[in-house]
């Protein structure tokens, strides 16, 4: 089999295939075999979002996910791979396992970015058993990382966006060193190894033009859960950052720390 380039995809970005017939034969295989196993989103997943690297805001659709999925299968196992059946079988199955995980880590709805949709294809793949296609998933998504960051640096230094949020039904710019003062505060005397830096960085990760003020602090104290593991002391910074939004509520948005 002759090389072959499976064109990049927001919803995954699968790997450049290495092994195919023809890049025509391949991508009509992938889109008669995607159409068998993508379903359309249920009502079930209004209340989730993903977030592009662009900073879009797309619905969450769990159809794109197992696309994303055949084209990991595809790229590695030929155009073949897209008509057997236990292939179908195996990225229906890896889709439902995705997405289950991911609606577990937002049980009342939320917003997923690009990377955190990711990681969760590239686990499912290794638990899975499937090695050789997450092997290749992870050099793909490392090689869009290299190519993105080349992008940076050559491109002229440019002012970074101003991110704006909704709050008391006005769209206002967002303070970032108020916000980045709560998060220290959440943190302060919890011992050296319980930083307020990894928290901006997700919550900031996690938020997107026009988001309501309650999100942002709702991010912050997901970002701060999400550490608990790393050291548990984090639970105390994010026990923090909850009473402040219970404040914070309580007198009507007037409380900032």
């Amino acid at each position: 089999m002759g090389p072959a380039t499976i064109t990049d995809s927001n919803r995954g970005e699968p790997m450049q295939a290495v092994q195919s017939s023809s890049i025509d034969a391949g991508l009509s295989a992938l889109s008669s075999a995607a159409a068998a196993v993508a379903a359309p989103a249920s009502s079930a997943y209004q209340g989730y979002q993903i977030i592009r690297r662009n900073g879009a805001v797309v619905s969450f659709a769990p159809d794109k996910i197992a696309v994303a999925l055949m084209k990991a299968f595809l790229a590695v196992h030929g155009t073949q791979g897209a008509a057997s059946a236990s292939v179908r079988e195996t990225v229906d199955r890896l889709t439902e396992t995705v997405v289950r995980a991911l609606l577990r880590s937002r049980p009342g709805g939320g917003t997923f970015h690009i990377e955190d949709v990711q990681d969760h294809v590239e686990l499912g793949l290794m638990r899975g058993g499937h090695h050789e296609v997450a092997r290749a998933y992870v050099l793909y998504r490392e090689r869009r990382s290299q190519e993105r960051a080349r992008q940076v640096t050559t491109a002229a230094p440019v002012k970074a966006a101003e991110l704006f949020v909704t709050d008391g039904g006005q769209r206002v710019a967002l303070d970032l060193a108020a916000l980045r003062a709560l998060i220290e505060s959440a943190c302060s005397g919890l011992g050296k190894d319980v930083s307020a830096e990894p928290i901006l960085a997700e919550t900031r990760r996690n938020l997107y033009d026009g988001v309501p003020m309650d999100e942002v602090y709702k991010a912050a104290i997901l970002a701060a859960r999400t550490l608990i593991e790393k050291d548990p002391a984090y639970t105390r910074a994010t026990a923090r950052l909850l009473l402040h939004t219970i404040r914070r509520e309580i007198l009507g948005g007037e409380v900032l720390q």
